[in-house]
């Protein structure tokens, strides 16, 4: 992490914070296979915005997600247990929790974290954790209670349970509160090779529920949590300003990683089963002849994948022409990429990337109300949540 730190000039320290610049340049659009839409072909590279890079919480291992409170705390959790908060002074605590139950393998952990947003009254935290007891291992939906020094979370109940897991692959699990105070997760299909297209299973979708857990008003099936299926490991997910349009993140296999436009009932096309009782990645990712109808992705990174592990929509004036453009975090592509979208959300007309290899593997990147991106590190040792400030 020293010479990293040293490559991007980290010269000015700010309440404890390490400050740079960053002006990546424009990135080459990926290779595009023969599954990849004509929209991610047609995108051009475009230069980047400047921004100034603050660390604001450092020493962290794979910090998955982060929240932001009304009064500035920061919240987020270590995939292998631990909460870590920051307050507005820049003083940090770690607030008890427990986590006697939290299963962590591959992929699976602590993963998602989302305030409710109802939190100024209720203080109320939910979290997606893998999750052991004396029955099968599956993934949970949890919600907490933190108190106002944020020195305890105190679980209040499952909100959800049952969210297939085998051995800790494509767990998911992002939360997406949305304005109606409803929540959106995202999921993954466990290496299940059924269970992205059975809609009696909760692996491999996209789900729309109440903070109680039952199925959202408006739901295809009212009896069902299922808003979208056919899905890999759902892994970003984020409504685009203006048009309130739901887009996931999805990672692809060897190839096409994915950004989709979700509407109700829709199927992206995932399908492993080619073989009875094997999990087939040769399929493709969109596969729209053992699927019919199947939605095309809105990007698609062809060969070789980034392995896309968030997606967030960008803020405020600041950010010039790519405010309300697409930022993704990208593990193996170990950068921010950002996607300016075509006017009906369907294509992508440009795209750039930030941080490129200088922090390693990013997790999650978070648009704030304030116009900053909140950006966190996947490597395992010595990971940061870093606060990206565009500079016009």
């Amino acid at each position: 992490m020293r010479d990293r730190f040293a490559a991007l000039a980290l010269v000015l320290l700010v309440a404890g914070c390490a400050t740079a610049t960053d002006t990546t340049s424009p990135e080459t659009t990926p290779g595009i296979s023969d599954g990849a839409t004509s929209a991610a072909r047609s995108a051009v590279a475009a230069a980047p915005p400047t921004v100034e890079v603050t660390e604001l919480l450092t020493g962290l291992n794979k910090p998955w997600d982060v929240a932001v409170a009304p009064d500035g705390t920061l919240l987020t959790g270590q995939r292998g247990g631990g909460f870590v908060a920051r307050r507005p002074d820049g003083s940090v605590t770690t607030p008890a929790a427990d986590l006697s139950d939290l299963y962590v393998s591959g992929e699976t952990g602590l993963m998602g974290i989302a305030l409710d947003p109802g939190f100024a009254s209720n203080r109320r935290v939910f979290t997606c954790q893998g999750h052991r007891s004396d029955g099968p291992i599956d993934v949970r939906l949890l919600s907490w209670t933190v108190d106002p020094e944020w020195t305890a979370l105190t679980r209040t109940g499952v909100v959800l349970s049952g969210l297939p897991s085998t051995g800790g692959r494509h767990a998911g699990c992002r939360i997406l509160p949305a304005p109606d105070g409803t929540l959106f997760v995202g999921t993954g299909d466990a290496t299940i090779p059924t269970a992205p297209q059975d809609p009696h299973s909760l692996g491999g979708k996209v789900l729309h529920i109440d903070t109680d857990g039952s199925p959202a008003a408006g739901n295809p099936d009212p009896a069902s949590p299922v808003y979208t299926l056919g899905h890999r490991n759902v892994q970003g997910l984020s409504f685009r300003p203006g048009s309130g349009q739901l887009y996931s993140v999805e990672q692809g296999t060897h190839r096409d990683d994915e950004v989709n436009a979700l509407v109700p009932a829709g199927n992206y096309g995932w399908r492993p089963d080619l073989e009875p009782g094997r999990y087939i990645e040769a399929v493709p990712m969109t596969d729209t002849d053992r699927v019919p109808g199947a939605r095309e992705a809105v990007w698609s990174s062809g060969t070789p994948t980034l392995a896309t592990a968030s997606g967030s929509f960008l803020l405020g004036p600041d950010w010039g022409e790519w405010s309300g453009a697409l930022a993704v975090g990208t593990q193996q592509g170990e950068k921010v990429m950002l996607l300016g979208l075509t006017p009906d959300g369907l294509g992508v007309e440009r795209q750039a990337s930030l941080l490129d290899g200088r922090y390693g593997r990013i997790r999650t990147v978070s648009g704030q109300p304030d116009g900053t991106l909140l950006v966190t590190t996947d490597n395992g040792d010595d990971d940061v949540v870093l606060r990206l400030t565009p500079r016009p």
